[in-house]
């Protein structure tokens, strides 16, 4: 994170936090630890912003957005960090379970894919791609039809009278 070891005053009427760039980002992390995510984006925004091409800046923003449930804000920060460096599983991983929280599953399933490629013995990236790829299954109709009173059934057309 070259660049960001110049001290900024918060109580100097900038609006901005307390320290260095990297204290911003260890702040943040523990904040995310500490499950306040909300406060995290804050601190890890403004790092990103200062160190726009740190992927461990990032990243960390990315999961912390992911947890306030600003998914597409989580999505575009886990794919800048995966076009950064393509080899990053967790990365991969977050961009395919953010898509799927926006419904987009045909996305999803392809970077949970590699996710999974990366790490097959990652656990969670094997049940998210499984699920991923349940959802779309459903969706093609692989499990048959629903049966008469399942939620979704459309009625089956009335035939017109004089019909056999």
């Amino acid at each position: 994170m070259g660049g960001g070891s110049e001290r900024v005053g918060g109580s100097e009427g900038t609006g901005a936090p307390e320290g260095d760039v990297y204290d911003w980002f260890r702040r943040g992390v523990q904040l995310l630890d500490q499950r306040h995510p909300a406060a995290a984006v804050q601190l890890l925004a403004r790092a990103a912003e200062a160190e726009p091409d740190s992927r461990s800046i990032r990243e960390a923003l990315a999961r912390a957005q992911f947890d306030t449930g600003s998914y597409a804000a989580a999505l575009e920060s886990f794919r800048a960090v995966a076009l950064a460096d393509p080899s990053d599983d967790y990365a991969q991983f977050g961009w395919g379970v953010a898509a799927a929280r926006l419904g987009d599953f045909e996305s999803s399933a392809e970077h949970l894919a590699l996710a999974v490629a990366m790490r097959p013995e990652n656990a969670h990236y094997r049940a998210a791609l499984r699920q991923t790829r349940a959802t779309l299954a459903a969706r093609a109709g692989a499990f048959g039809p629903l049966l008469p009173g399942a939620p979704g059934r459309l009625a089956p057309p009335e035939e017109p009278d004089g019909a056999e």
